[in-house]
Protein backbone atom coordinates (compact mmCIF):
# COMPACT_ATOMS: atom_id res chain seq x y z
CA UNK A 1 0.00 0.00 0.00
CA UNK A 2 1.88 3.52 -1.24
CA UNK A 3 0.58 6.13 1.60
CA UNK A 4 0.77 9.92 1.43
CA UNK A 5 0.54 12.27 4.29
CA UNK A 6 -0.35 16.00 4.28
CA UNK A 7 -1.64 18.75 5.61
CA UNK A 8 1.42 20.22 7.66
CA UNK A 9 2.64 23.76 8.02
CA UNK A 10 3.28 26.51 10.65
CA UNK A 11 1.00 26.99 13.12
CA UNK A 12 0.92 29.05 16.32
CA UNK A 13 0.99 27.56 19.91
CA UNK A 14 -2.86 26.45 21.11
CA UNK A 15 -3.72 26.37 17.07
CA UNK A 16 -4.93 22.91 15.63
CA UNK A 17 -4.05 21.10 12.25
CA UNK A 18 -5.75 18.41 10.45
CA UNK A 19 -3.16 15.76 8.64
CA UNK A 20 -4.61 13.24 6.21
CA UNK A 21 -3.08 10.03 4.74
CA UNK A 22 -3.98 9.16 1.65
CA UNK A 23 -3.80 5.30 0.66
CA UNK A 24 -3.70 3.65 -2.70
CA UNK A 25 -2.48 -0.09 -3.72
CA UNK A 26 -3.92 -2.77 -1.66
CA UNK A 27 -6.79 -2.71 0.39
CA UNK A 28 -6.41 0.13 3.02
CA UNK A 29 -9.15 -1.45 5.63
CA UNK A 30 -6.87 -4.77 6.07
CA UNK A 31 -4.03 -2.53 8.10
CA UNK A 32 -4.06 -0.76 11.49
CA UNK A 33 -2.90 2.46 10.59
CA UNK A 34 -0.60 4.97 12.62
CA UNK A 35 1.20 7.89 13.08
CA UNK A 36 4.73 8.86 14.11
CA UNK A 37 6.61 12.03 14.28
CA UNK A 38 10.46 12.55 14.04
CA UNK A 39 11.12 16.28 15.94
CA UNK A 40 14.45 17.52 15.01
CA UNK A 41 17.84 15.78 16.39
CA UNK A 42 15.49 12.68 18.03
CA UNK A 43 14.30 9.33 17.39
CA UNK A 44 10.99 9.10 15.37
CA UNK A 45 7.90 7.97 18.09
CA UNK A 46 4.40 6.94 18.10
CA UNK A 47 1.69 9.18 18.33
CA UNK A 48 -1.61 7.42 17.57
CA UNK A 49 -2.86 3.89 16.11
CA UNK A 50 -6.11 2.98 14.94
CA UNK A 51 -7.38 -0.48 13.75
CA UNK A 52 -8.85 -1.44 10.90
CA UNK A 53 -12.45 -0.95 12.33
CA UNK A 54 -11.54 2.23 13.93
CA UNK A 55 -12.68 0.23 17.43
CA UNK A 56 -9.17 0.18 18.91
CA UNK A 57 -7.28 3.14 19.12
CA UNK A 58 -4.03 4.09 21.05
CA UNK A 59 -2.52 6.95 21.90
CA UNK A 60 1.23 8.21 23.25
CA UNK A 61 0.19 9.44 26.69
CA UNK A 62 1.76 13.14 25.23
CA UNK A 63 -1.08 13.53 22.64
CA UNK A 64 -3.84 11.91 25.02
CA UNK A 65 -6.70 14.76 24.93
CA UNK A 66 -5.45 16.57 22.34
CA UNK A 67 -5.11 14.52 19.41
CA UNK A 68 -7.80 12.40 17.59
CA UNK A 69 -6.88 9.66 15.22
CA UNK A 70 -9.69 8.69 12.62
CA UNK A 71 -9.85 6.80 9.41
CA UNK A 72 -12.50 6.15 6.61
CA UNK A 73 -12.08 2.92 4.75
CA UNK A 74 -14.61 3.52 2.29
CA UNK A 75 -12.33 6.78 0.69
CA UNK A 76 -9.14 5.16 1.82
CA UNK A 77 -8.07 7.84 3.90
CA UNK A 78 -6.85 8.55 7.49
CA UNK A 79 -7.07 11.51 9.65
CA UNK A 80 -4.61 12.92 12.74
CA UNK A 81 -6.63 15.93 14.54
CA UNK A 82 -3.97 18.00 16.70
CA UNK A 83 -5.50 20.58 18.54
CA UNK A 84 -3.93 22.76 21.81
CA UNK A 85 -0.89 21.76 19.99
CA UNK A 86 2.30 22.73 21.44
CA UNK A 87 6.03 23.74 20.30
CA UNK A 88 7.59 20.13 21.43
CA UNK A 89 4.57 18.20 18.73
CA UNK A 90 7.12 19.64 16.13
CA UNK A 91 8.29 17.57 13.67
CA UNK A 92 7.74 15.34 10.60
CA UNK A 93 4.77 13.39 11.20
CA UNK A 94 4.68 9.89 9.11
CA UNK A 95 1.23 7.81 8.40
CA UNK A 96 2.25 4.15 8.44
CA UNK A 97 0.25 0.61 8.05
CA UNK A 98 0.68 -2.93 9.09
CA UNK A 99 -0.99 -5.64 10.22
CA UNK A 100 -0.28 -5.67 13.41
CA UNK A 101 -1.24 -3.42 16.19
CA UNK A 102 1.17 -1.38 18.11
CA UNK A 103 2.71 1.64 19.18
CA UNK A 104 6.30 0.30 17.89
CA UNK A 105 8.08 0.95 14.24
CA UNK A 106 8.62 -3.07 13.55
CA UNK A 107 4.83 -3.52 13.66
CA UNK A 108 4.46 -1.41 10.43
CA UNK A 109 4.88 -2.32 7.04
CA UNK A 110 4.25 0.83 4.93
CA UNK A 111 5.09 4.05 5.31
CA UNK A 112 4.28 7.86 3.47
CA UNK A 113 6.48 10.57 2.79
CA UNK A 114 5.76 12.95 5.96
CA UNK A 115 4.31 15.91 6.50
CA UNK A 116 6.16 19.04 8.27
CA UNK A 117 4.44 20.13 11.65
CA UNK A 118 6.03 23.64 13.27
CA UNK A 119 4.44 25.04 16.25
CA UNK A 120 5.84 28.09 16.90
CA UNK A 121 5.75 30.03 20.72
Amino acid sequence: VQLQASGGGLVQAGGSLRLSCAASGRTFSNYIMGWFRQAPGKEREFVAAISWSGIRINYADSVKGRFTISRDNAKNTGALQMNSLKSEDTGVYYCAAGALFGSTEDKYDYWGQGTLVTVSS
